[in-house]
């Protein structure tokens, strides 16, 4: 059984203000329902993140992203483990933002016969599909990013065992469709605490059968935290999760902003063996497999429940 979905079914937009609004009030009842006291922090930029459990003294924080993206022609198309591939596909995008307004800014020129009025349009068209890309019409399709990550954060909240609650924080991020603002303004608020705090971050993680994480720096020199990271891994007939592997990798979303940060992303796989995340952002972003959930609800409560032990071992 999954926890959280009638909530996500009820919400599925989280844009505007008050669409935001009742989705916090209703995330805030689905923690009080079980024991946890939440609140609402503000952030810059307007950002409000929804907070269950202490910051201050928790030794992992579980977050996830809960506002939506705009709904755009193609999707953001990420390869997370072969970075030049995503970077090229940057470029691209780029390239069409740039074409398209100058394309059209010409023609007006060529028709008015008057150069400036071409420059002016490009620019404007230029500055219009940028705004467009960020704060445009809500993506009512965004099952995978990110009603996923925050069905996560939910179900996990509702089985966590009460004696492990004390160690765990978990945090639903504003504006990180905006530029990771949700989470920027949450790390100076409480920047000494997350410093030492492990952060699982779910982002896209219901499209997909390879469930991958991406550890930061300081989580990939860190014996124990590797450790407990490859004990939660598992494979169940073709899902799996597991570890990203050794070379360079990337993976942008929230967990960027925190030194033991951990991305987590189900992917699909090409049968050259890139791993690719796609369809997000786009009409097709329909899928959130179940399965996914409740192997990351095993992963964490394998991480959490060696936390409890070492606790009980120090007693």
């Amino acid at each position: 059984m999954l926890f959280g979905r009638e909530l996500i079914e009820q919400y599925p937009v989280r844009k505007s203000k008050k669409q935001k609004a009742a989705f916090r009030d209703a995330a805030l009842a689905f923690g009080a329902a079980r024991g946890y006291a939440g609140k609402v922090e503000a952030g810059a930029f307007g950002a409000k993140n929804v907070i269950f459990g202490n910051p201050e003294h928790a030794t992992y924080l579980i977050t996830a992203h809960y506002d939506t993206c705009a709904r755009l022609p193609i999707p953001n198309f990420i390869t997370p483990c072969h970075v030049w591939i995503y970077l090229l596909y940057q470029l691209f995008l780029c390239a069409i933002i740039i074409l398209i307004p100058s394309v059209i800014g010409i023609a007006v020129g060529i028709l008015v016969r008057e150069p400036l009025v071409a420059g002016v349009t490009a620019e404007v068209l230029f500055l219009l599909l940028l705004f467009l890309m960020l704060f445009g019409p809500a993506n009512p399709t965004n099952a995978n990013d990110n009603s996923s990550g925050v069905l996560t954060v939910l179900d996990l909240m509702a089985v966590l065992p009460q004696e492990q609650r004390e160690n765990v924080c978990f945090v639903l991020f504003d504006l990180e469709e905006a530029g990771l603002f949700g989470s920027a303004g949450y790390r100076r608020t409480h920047r000494k605490a997350s410093s030492r705090q492990l952060v699982l971050n779910f982002d896209c993680v219901g499209d997909g059968d390879h469930i991958l994480l991406f550890p930061k720096k300081n989580v990939k020199k860190n014996p124990r935290l590797a450790a407990q990271l490859q004990s939660g891994c598992v494979q169940d007939g073709t899902k799996e999760i597991r570890l990203a592997g050794r070379g360079v990798y990337f993976y942008p979303s929230d967990q960027m902003q925190f030194p033991l940060g951990v991305g987590i992303a189900a992917l699909r796989k090409t049968r050259g063996g890139i791993f690719y995340l796609g369809r997000i952002h786009t009409a097709k972003d329909t899928i959130l497999e179940e399965k996914n959930i409740l192997l990351l609800r095993t992963f964490c409560l394998q991480i959490l429940s060696q936390q409890e032990a070492k606790k009980g071992t120090d007693r």
